[in-house]
């Protein structure tokens, strides 16, 4: 082989690599991961009182920004379809319901818009995770442009 058909196929295999390892796969996470925090109560002024604030572990922290899958019941909040929350357990046992705790739910914000989510129907969500550790208007995971992969 002359140098010339060498160096083409270096080059070629060099950007197939480049491309591959550009390319991030999506992490699958559970909500038994998701659960594993630690909590801190601090004095929140807009409400006069205080309230639980998580403390992410460093593998968990590692997760912020990437993209990852997860899978859990649907309870639909904006009447829009741009957002819903996903739960860990159905509507009976969710958060909202006291039964379960603050770390087994999170916001997914929709890629697209869709209205037709109904509660608890079991599906699987692939976007990029936020970790939430100051806003208490938020849940303290956030999924966004989120979209459906399976169910």
């Amino acid at each position: 082989m002359n140098k010339f058909k060498l160096f083409v196929c270096y080059v070629i295999s060099s950007s197939i690599f480049l491309i591959t390892a550009g390319q991030q796969k999506a992490i699958n996470v559970n909500w038994d991961l998701l659960q594993n925090i630690q909590f801190k109560e601090r004095f929140v002024k807009e409400i006069g009182g205080y309230m639980l604030f998580p403390t992410f572990p460093v593998n968990i922290k590692k997760l912020n920004g990437t993209e990852v899958i997860i899978e859990g019941y649907v309870v639909p909040f904006d009447i829009k379809g741009e957002k819903i929350a996903l739960s860990a357990n159905s509507y009976a046992a969710c958060y909202f319901c006291g039964k379960a705790g603050p770390a087994s739910v999170m916001t997914i914000n929709l890629k697209v818009s869709n209205k037709k989510y109904r509660t608890d129907q079991y599906r699987t969500f692939k976007g990029k995770l936020r970790l939430n550790e100051n806003d208490i208007n938020e849940f303290y995971y956030i999924m966004d442009d989120a979209v459906q992969i399976k169910n």
